[in-house]
């Protein structure tokens, strides 16, 4: 079995997709509708989904909810790389959890993205 795709839920579509392609180049595959829906590839063929809450089914995107209960990880190949990365992300829209620092073996930071959606970009120990 092979993960197909993620679906993050937030208020400004267009905002998350637009972040995410400028920041972590990923690459918009296709927006439906006006802000209604975007779907976002990396280079290994993830999908990621980023659409509103569907209130049927009882969600609430994490701005609404005020909560942080699900973070997204990028793994990038060096320690220099998290760096830049962060040094980037430093004059976006970012809010920023502190700095890079030695975490679980590897070197990584947090931050919050527009929809309030919690990043994790980091190096493994083995090219730190």
């Amino acid at each position: 079995m092979k993960l197909n795709h993620l679906d993050l839920h937030v208020p400004d579509i267009a905002a998350t997709a637009d972040f995410l392609i400028e920041y972590f180049g990923l690459r918009l595959v296709e927006m439906r509708g006006a802000n209604g829906l975007a779907i976002l590839t990396d280079d290994d063929g993830l999908e990621l989904v980023v659409s509103h809450a569907i209130e049927k089914f009882g969600s609430a995107d994490q701005s609404v909810s005020k909560t942080v209960s699900y973070h997204i990880g990028f793994i990038v190949t060096d320690r220099a790389e998290v760096d830049a990365i962060y040094q980037r992300l430093k004059t976006s829209k970012a809010e920023l959890w502190g700095e890079p620092r030695e975490m679980r073996g590897g070197w990584a930071f947090y931050c919050l993205i527009p929809g309030h959606i919690l990043v994790e970009v980091g190096a493994r120990a083995l090219h730190v």
